[in-house]
């Protein structure tokens, strides 16, 4: 059996293929594919740049896609299979969090550019009159431009909440790159937070105790609002979930739980009882 060293802050794949004849066979179709993909986009690509005639719209929001499916299919596979080859299946935290983006960022942005090029068919087809205003050159820019950098907000966000999260002793991680929703389930932010209170139960000072109980029961409110009907949706096995009752916890934690956030931190938080008492004069504390 396989053993890692899981001392240091490194993440571990496991991979996509055993670690056998039958793998290897199947890494080579893999590699053979990615060859495949990475020539075929890059002669697009360059095709769309030389030929003047494919200078129109459609095409230059094709070469968008075809660099993003060249960026998309690098980001994994050479990793994977460096690491099959190797045998070697560590990834360093600050490598996992680089895939994580890249990875998010490609595919994020070509949904938004997927959905441009839907766009300029449907222009192109249903009000072909209009074409050459509703899709010039400018707007080709600002679509491709708005598709990278929304794309790479929403993966900078979840890169950076899934690699702020504390972590377990196992950092095994059951894929064959660091897919956000596959590293999710390693994370331990309820043991984060029994260490907190078990420091909490260990103060001497029994105001500092009773101050910092209010705190964190406070926040772990909050957190238990959020990350509940957003783990309960996401972490459940497809076969579970229904698309009506996806809906009703969508609303619980994007709608219901931005209302209740300062209704929480405000009822029970002296200090912003009374910042609303002398700017509003509403609450009034009662003195120590």
């Amino acid at each position: 059996m396989e053993k890692w060293n899981q001392t240091s802050d490194d993440f571990i794949l496991l991979g996509l293929f055993p670690s056998n004849q039958t793998g290897l066979l199947l890494l080579f179709l893999i590699l053979f594919i990615f060859v495949l993909a990475s020539v075929g986009n890059s002669t697009m690509i360059h095709l769309i740049r030389l030929d003047p005639r494919l200078h129109t719209p459609m095409y230059f929001l094709l070469s968008q896609l075809s660099l993003m499916d060249l960026m998309y299919i690098t980001t994994t596979v050479p990793k994977m299979a460096f690491n099959f080859l190797s045998g070697q299946k560590c990834i360093s935290f600050l490598g996992c969090g680089v895939q994580s983006f890249f990875f998010l960022t490609m595919a994020c942005s070509e949904g938004l550019l997927l959905s441009s090029m839907a766009y300029d068919r449907y222009v192109a087809i249903c009000h072909p009159l209009h074409y050459p205003i509703c899709m010039s050159k400018m707007m080709c820019v600002k679509m491709i431009i708005g598709s990278w950098i929304l794309g790479s907000i929403n993966s900078l966000a979840h890169t950076v909440y899934a690699l702020h999260i504390p972590y377990c002793q196992s950092r095994a991680i059951d894929h064959f790159f660091c897919d956000v929703p596959a590293m999710l389930p390693l994370a331990c932010i309820t043991a984060s937070y029994g260490r907190v209170l078990f420091a909490v139960y260990h103060m001497r000072s029994k105001e500092g105790r009773k101050k910092a109980f209010t705190t964190c029961s406070t926040h772990l409110t909050v957190v238990t609002f959020y990350y509940a009907p957003f783990v309960y949706t996401y972490l459940r096995p497809r076969n579970f979930r229904s698309p009506a009752e996806d809906k009703i916890l969508a609303v619980f934690y994007t709608i219901l739980t931005p209302m209740l956030n300062p209704l929480i931190y405000s009822l029970r938080n002296k200090e912003v009882l009374g910042a609303m008492t002398r700017e509003f004069g509403i609450f009034s504390t009662k003195k120590e």
